[in-house]
């Protein structure tokens, strides 16, 4: 199994991924307001308080294996709002892979864009402290990565050609789309700054799809979607990632599946609280 798997791929749409926050992370890091007429529609999605955990598992060999779990948090800290994601193997897991990533995504509230994150990330034998400074007017990404935290770090800047989200941001930005009045193989082009690099991406709207059953939480009217991933260690060029989203206001994911470069992956809706509207989406 590759290093990133369990990260990439649950992070990837939800994948969007998990819920300590480590004590020496900055509360509000001091950020410029973007500048009028980049605001978005105003979010209904999802609010202070939020939580959602997803079960992971794997598929090797036709045998299904409980991988980890990674819990998303929202918090509302004046003009940003901060996105946390936990993700962690389980210790029956851990004989064949080991995994401990932090993130975290400060956003301008009007715009839903990133304007500072970090990732601690632990998988296997590699290890990686990384933190991304968005100048979105400017178009200039200051990305400061160090093998650990507080360890020698190297500093880059690099252009950008438009706004950009980081993995974290593009989950919840991506909610707060309506697509339960568009017809199937409607499209929302957005872009990913991730591993020094810019990726423009989409996401396609499949339809829905009724009483969808999602193990060990019930069934649930949902909106069905296959974002682009991007192709690499994890994913090959044909990948076809699947998101089932409630088919409510929360519009949150529900069931995500992938095939990986080994297996495939699965990510299920476990327990969540907190949210801004009712889960009307959930029939049984």
């Amino acid at each position: 199994m590759d290093m990133k798997t369990i990260r990439t791929a649950a992070l990837s749409f939800s994948m969007l991924t998990l819920a300590f926050l480590p004590p020496n992370i900055p509360q509000n890091p001091v950020v410029d307001t973007l500048p009028p007429g980049t605001e978005v529609e105003a979010n209904t999605a999802f609010q202070h308080g939020e939580r959602i955990t997803y079960k992971i598992y794997y598929n090797w060999n036709f045998v299904w294996l409980a991988a980890g779990e990674v819990t998303f948090k929202v918090f509302d800290e004046g003009k940003q709002y901060h996105y946390q994601a936990y993700g962690e193997t389980y210790d029956s897991y851990e004989w064949f892979y080991k995994a401990k990533d932090v993130h975290n995504s400060w956003v301008d509230k009007a715009t839903l864009l990133p304007n500072y994150s970090e990732r601690d990330v632990h998988e296997g034998d590699y290890q990686i402290f990384e933190k991304i400074a968005f100048d979105q007017e400017k178009r200039k990404m200051t990305v400061w990565r160090s093998k650990t935290r507080g360890s020698e770090e190297t500093k880059t800047v690099h252009d950008v050609k438009g706004r950009v989200h980081d993995i974290l941001s593009s989950l919840y930005f991506l909610r707060t789309l309506d697509f339960s009045t568009k017809s199937s193989g409607a499209e929302e082009a957005f872009t990913i700054f991730m591993d020094q690099e810019e990726f423009p991406l989409k996401m396609r709207y499949m339809g829905k799809d009724k009483r969808k059953k999602v193990r060990g939480s019930g069934r649930f009217n949902t909106l069905k979607f296959q974002p682009e991933v991007i192709a690499g260690n994890v994913f090959s060029e044909e990948a076809k990632m699947t998101v089932w989203v409630s088919d409510d206001k929360n519009r949150i994911p529900v069931l995500i599946e992938s095939p990986v470069s080994v297996g495939s992956v699965k990510m299920v809706l476990k327990d969540y609280g907190g949210l801004k509207n009712p889960l009307s989406a959930k029939v049984d």
